[in-house]
């Protein structure tokens, strides 16, 4: 077995104490709303969250009632955060300002909105890099299947679940997440 040279582990030392081998927090990511204003995580500190990727035209669009149901009866412990992607079959290819006109004037949605980002592949958004990497978020690994994934955050920051497209944000299952 080879000996590391005390050199190598205090530079290793020094990379752990700075941060670099630690998992990033849910905490420290900022963000930009549909209408270009900054949303700091660290204000979601002690709720639950619900971040889903959310689109205009997609078969799972009619969520968004669902989406602003559950936001309305538990918005006092709960959040839930829509982030518009255009990454399966162009289902989302409108301007921040179309995606908010239809989703207050179809669906009412009053939860948080952000910007358009990308959800997967080589733009991936930093946040989804954390939701879907072990690496990052320490809990686990996931693809993003389709439009209206729901990743589940507890009052602490930590991931604990993903939820499905198909599967309906109002589902028994995410009710009883929300109670426990």
């Amino acid at each position: 077995m080879k000996r590391i040279k005390p050199g190598l582990l205090f530079l290793f030392s020094l990379f752990s104490l700075a941060g670099f081998a630690q998992v990033s927090d849910f905490y420290d990511f900022k963000v930009k709303t549909l209408e270009g204003n900054d949303y700091d995580f660290s204000s979601l500190k002690g709720k639950k969250v619900m971040i889903v990727n959310t689109a205009s035209k997609c078969g799972y669009t009619p969520q968004y009632e669902d989406l602003e149901k559950l936001y309305e009866q538990y918005r006092d412990d709960l959040v839930i955060i829509g982030f518009p992607a255009n990454n399966f079959m162009n289902q989302e290819p409108g301007s921040e300002s179309d995606i908010r006109k239809f989703c207050t004037e179809k669906y009412g949605v009053t939860f948080p909105m952000m910007e358009k980002i990308s959800v997967k592949g080589k733009d991936i958004h930093p946040l989804y890099k954390w939701l879907t990497s072990k690496e990052k978020n320490g809990v686990m690994d996931s693809e993003v299947k389709w439009n209206f994934q729901k990743y589940l955050i507890d009052e602490t920051g930590k991931l604990v679940d993903v939820i499905p497209p198909k599967e309906k944000p109002d589902s028994d299952k995410v009710l009883a997440w929300i109670s426990s």
